[in-house]
């Protein structure tokens, strides 16, 4: 009996474990889906910028100029990529948190165990959204317009060329920004959250506030690999020249200045901590509701 009695317990406690790993991967995929319809149109004007440098006024102009029809044209491969994207971000990250604790030692503080996490998901992550990334920044730039009026069009064409150049184009600064900005956030999210909800924050802004301070830093940091993604995967055909070599010639397309690489930094911040406060906030309240 005694031994039936432990057997139901570690049942239960399997099942409860399964349950919170699956609702961690709910929560991340509804919270990202609801933050990317928000922040779609600011997205495509920072492509703009990132892709031909251009003004704040000039690329929102141009977006007027192509009417609302075009607005979300190239939002279903972001809106897939984004909510796949916060359904394994969230949910893996959570998984290699619990799988790590589950050691009695590590030469790691139990504190940098949620950024270990986060970078372990960054890998997965980057290996799994480039294709997906690829084919959106391939939608989003209008020059592809006339050549690959479609998403079937530029899906065959990006198949009929080597991984490398096709859809892994640019995986190599993908992957470092990725890992790099996972293990930020997860690393600073709940100790920025917690300790403004020690001064009297309300759990909801506390979250809001979180994510958005996280959003803004990490993509200041790692705006120009964005740059240097979005330039390398925008053309359907190319994608030949390496990281290096695709560095050099944006670096000099900027005339070597900064603040022309910077170029669309505002708007970046404000997307970052729209999107990333929105997220944070509905996956933390989802996560408290469900406890």
């Amino acid at each position: 009996m005694a031994s039936n009695s432990h057997r139901n317990q570690d049942d239960v406690l399997k099942s409860a474990d399964s349950t919170a790993w699956f609702r961690s991967y709910l929560h991340g995929g509804t919270s990202s889906l609801i933050s990317t319809l928000i922040t779609f149109p600011l997205y495509k004007t920072v492509f703009r910028q990132q892709l031909h440098s251009t003004l704040v006024r000039e690329a929102v102009a141009q977006l007027f100029k192509e009417g609302p029809v075009k607005l979300y044209r190239g939002v279903a491969p972001p809106l897939l990529m984004r909510s796949l994207n916060g359904t394994l971000l969230f949910g893996l990250q959570d998984t290699f948190l619990h799988q790590i604790s589950l050691f009695s030692t590590t030469p790691l503080p139990r504190s940098a165990l949620p950024a270990l996490a986060g970078f372990s998901a960054g890998v997965v992550e980057a290996l799994l959204f480039t294709p997906l990334e690829r084919v959106q920044n391939v939608l989003q730039n209008s020059r592809n317009d006339s050549r690959l009026p479609t998403l079937r069009s530029i899906l065959l064409k990006l198949a009929s060329r080597p991984l490398a150049s096709g859809y892994y184009t640019a995986f190599l600064p993908i992957l470092v920004r990725n890992t790099l900005g996972s293990s930020l956030y997860f690393g600073l999210k709940d100790p920025m959250s917690n300790t403004l909800r020690d001064n009297g924050w309300s759990p909801v802004a506390a979250s809001f506030m979180a994510g958005a301070l996280n959003g803004a830093v990490i993509s200041l940091l790692l705006y120009p690999l964005s740059v240097l993604v979005a330039n390398m995967q925008a053309q359907a055909e190319g994608g030949e020249r390496g990281v290096r070599s695709s560095w050099r010639h944006l670096w000099a397309a900027r005339q070597h200045r900064l603040p022309l690489l910077y170029r669309g930094g505002f708007l970046v911040i404000l997307r970052s901590c729209v999107t990333w406060g929105i997220t944070t906030a509905i996956n933390d309240q989802l996560g408290r509701h469900s406890r």
